[in-house]
């Protein structure tokens, strides 16, 4: 009798069962609305990032034939996002070329930084450049959110008003707060007493009432993350610098990582939270509900009650510090050194861990730079192990005075504007120019 034969998988087809069963998914195949929607950005992003050029120039950057760059940009002349600024010659035979620069009118972007004690407001225009800038310092902390919400809108709709008067017109607004953000909800800001507010939905409706003429789409980030990207766009970004860690030192201290020029939120939105990262397990309580968190120890409150400034003075009390500092005081620079040394020891353990080009001081850091530097950059030379940070004390440096998280924040509008010009296409009624409309090449 024979042997009953068992059933044979061969290990080639078992293979290419786990290897599909892994595939991601492809997209439908780009038609031609799909690819002259993507041409429109890179030609819009050619002329953003040039500052100027012709359309040869974009031509010769971007690979496309002259007759599709010029089909691209009246369109986009026509919609407003780019302009006309005069003749070039290139200095070889033929006409001289039109230049073209990014319109100062049209579309913007606004940004709005929610902080422990004060509030910033600024639109940015398609170029980058900050035209409206408002801030309202007031102490929020134990202040209701839906209240702080609604003086950010007040403040929101005032910039509105002087962006209008130049012509802008934002598209969108990015809201920044000190704490854990994700799908539009403050999960919890410790220092401002928030746990799941819902930042968005109630900074629209707010601002909304008061500014009827148009509903603006509303998104939303952790502050440290919105003020390393203005750093990247808009300061150290622009002179080569991809790679950092970014250090925002207020009442708390936010933290943001850039790798090779995108930003590293981590799994769930939350990375950088360097300022409750334990540096004494058996230290002072912290608001966040752990002991001996850094901010205990180098956040602007801790620097002031050392200093014997009252901690809750906030931004004269930062001014105060450093008269106090420039005339030697021994408590003041006493402060300093103690807070410069805990922030060399945490900030050791990031650049370990990421090895970023440089490190980044913002906020009241960058004001009291020369006095907390000297002893960060002593920590991080002891303390990285790859010792290339005690040959090259280049890579501690003061934040872009360009480098706030309100501008970033609007940054951010702007660059979507920037990937998708299409969407913001105006027509009559202000909405998306339709897709139909942007058939054709």
């Amino acid at each position: 009798m024979r042997p009953r034969r068992g059933r044979f998988t061969s290990p080639v087809a078992t293979l290419d069962t786990e290897m599909k069963s892994n595939v991601i998914p492809l997209g439908p195949k780009a038609d031609k609305v799909t690819v002259r929607r993507h041409n429109l950005s890179l030609v819009l992003r050619t002329v953003h990032d040039t500052g100027e050029v012709t359309r040869a120039g974009i031509a010769a950057r971007v690979g496309l034939t002259r007759a599709a760059v010029s089909s691209l940009v009246e369109q986009l002349l026509d919609c407003g996002f780019v302009t006309e600024w005069g003749k070039t010659s290139s200095g070889q035979a033929g006409r001289p070329g039109t230049v073209l620069k990014v319109a100062r009118t049209g579309p913007a972007g606004l940004g709005v930084e929610i902080n422990v004690d004060y509030i910033a407001v600024c639109v940015v225009d398609l170029a980058g450049t900050d035209r409206v800038r408002l801030v309202e310092h007031v102490d929020s902390r134990g202040v209701q959110p839906s209240q702080v919400l609604a003086r950010a809108a007040r403040l929101a709709a005032r910039a509105l008003g002087s962006a209008a008067e130049q012509g802008l017109e934002p598209v969108g607004a990015h809201v920044a707060v000190p704490g854990l953000v994700a799908g539009g909800t403050v999960r919890q800001a410790p220092n401002l007493g928030w746990k799941r507010v819902a930042v968005e939905g109630v900074f629209a409706q707010a601002l909304l009432a008061l500014w009827p003429a148009r509903a603006l789409p509303v998104s939303s980030d952790n502050e440290a993350n919105a003020a390393a990207l203005a750093e990247l766009w808009y300061g150290a970004g622009t002179g080569g610098v991809r790679s950092f860690l970014y250090l925002t030192g207020e009442i708390g201290i936010g933290g943001a990582l850039v790798l090779n020029g995108e930003l590293l939120r981590g799994a769930h939105g939350f990375a950088g939270e360097i300022g409750h990262m334990v540096v004494d397990p058996d230290g002072q309580p912290c608001r966040c509900g752990a002991r001996g968190c850094l901010e205990q120890y180098a956040g602007q409150a801790a620097l002031l009650s050392t200093a014997g400034i009252d901690a809750d003075a906030g931004v004269p009390g930062v001014a105060e510090l450093r008269r106090m500092a420039r005339q030697q005081d021994p408590s003041a620079l006493a402060a300093m050194e103690g807070a410069g040394r805990q922030l060399g020891v945490a900030v050791s353990g990031a650049v370990n861990l990421f090895d970023p080009d440089a490190v980044m001081l913002g906020g009241v850091y960058r004001e009291l730079y020369e006095w907390l530097a000297p002893a960060v950059d002593r920590e991080l030379a002891r303390r990285v192990v790859s010792g290339l940070w005690s040959e090259d004390r280049t890579r501690l440096r003061a934040a872009s005075p360009l480098g706030d998280a309100a501008r970033g924040a609007a940054g951010v509008v702007v660059r979507e504007v920037l990937a998708d010009p299409a969407a913001y296409a105006e027509r009559g009624d202000s909405g998306p120019r339709s897709e139909a409309s942007t058939a054709g090449e």
